[in-house]
């Protein structure tokens, strides 16, 4: 068993050599689109809508870039990828961009030779049943049949979790999450573990959502966020500062409704100029012009109205921001400076 996973790891991470000797920006300026790896849909972070268009928290990422890159938000080709088809298709270059509410994890940083460049979600792992089951607790699962997305860091957690608890479980393996769905709602499974994120979007689609209920325990860290390949770290820092510029956007108040007159009027705070593009070079620095940064954010706002119109409380999906808060609000979102 452990052969065959260190061979598909070098098939990967063979793939990801091949894919990045050319340069991903030329690639994609030549194409005249973002070929953007998503999830196979999950209301809320990616999923297509009645008339086929892509919406979601993730997809907003996908949108930045492409409007920082391209000029145009919706020069977006999205790949709907499930947790085994991912990595082969950012490897082999079929998206040049993976954005789907993928853990940074040491071996697919190092092993697979990909490049995470940053969390766009601080997650956890979580438990879904139905309130008819009358658990309260994970640890109350004993010999439960358990749906799980195979290929995922879920697989391991689940593992581990169950290990340490001295219970048993058996594995009910599923590749989407509307499969997933599927099965817990026929029964298949008595549990659904994923992302407690996850959960919370399938619930929301559920006919009574009020009858299932996501235990109280997380039982792992999953820094969600998008990544590209090893050895084309120019592409990389694109992809990177343009969620830095989402996320710094919010924290200094450059909202959908004001950047137009933040750019025609520049004012006294060199950093929002910086970003915006009307003082210093920083567009020149990354291969792009100067409104780059701004762009990006008139694609779908910044990062905290980004997440208030697809995942927040005011959605179905229900997310408080929690750890996604602002640095300021005690969360963990934080961006490096521009400068």
């Amino acid at each position: 068993m452990k052969k065959t996973v260190f061979l598909g790891a070098l098939t990967v991470a063979g793939l990801a050599a091949g894919a990045s000797a050319a340069a991903t920006l030329d690639d994609v300026k030549a194409r005249g689109k973002l070929n953007c790896g998503v999830t196979t849909g999950l209301v809320g972070f990616a999923a297509p809508d009645a008339n086929g268009n892509w919406e979601g928290f993730d997809v907003g990422v996908c949108r930045a870039v492409a409007a920082a890159v391209l000029g145009d938000a919706n020069a977006v080709e999205f790949v709907p990828t499930t947790g085994k088809t991912r990595f082969t298709a950012l490897a082999s270059g079929e998206v040049d961009l993976l954005a789907r509410n993928t853990t940074w994890t040491l071996s697919r940083d190092v092993d697979l030779k990909f490049t995470f460049v940053g969390v766009n979600y601080y997650d956890g792992q979580g438990f879904m049943v139905n309130k008819d089951m009358g658990v309260s607790s994970a640890k109350e699962l004993d010999g439960a049949t358990v749906c799980i997305q195979t290929g995922t860091t879920t697989e391991l957690n689940l593992a581990d979790f169950f290990r340490a608890n001295n219970i048993s479980y058996e594995p009910v393996p599923i590749e989407t999450n509307a499969e997933g769905q599927q099965q817990y709602l026929a029964g298949a499974c008595d549990t659904y573990t994923t992302d407690a994120s996850g959960l919370a979007a399938t619930r929301a689609t559920f006919e009574d959502p009020s009858a299932h209920v996501v235990l109280p325990e997380i039982i792992s860290k999953e820094p969600l966020g998008p990544l590209v390949r090893h050895g084309d770290n120019e592409w990389g820092d694109i992809v990177r500062w343009t969620l830095n510029a989402l996320i710094s956007a919010e924290e200094l108040g450059i909202t959908s409704a004001n950047i137009g007159e933040l750019s025609a009027a520049p004012g006294d705070n060199p950093e929002i100029n910086r970003i915006l593009g009307t003082e210093g070079n920083l567009g020149e620095m990354l291969g792009l012009d100067a409104e780059w940064a701004k762009r990006a954010i008139m694609a779908g706002g910044n990062y905290g109205e980004v997440f208030a119109k697809n995942i927040g409380e005011e959605t179905p999906i229900a997310l408080a921001r929690g750890l996604n808060a602002q640095w300021q609000d005690g969360g963990l979102i934080y961006s490096p400076p521009f400068r």
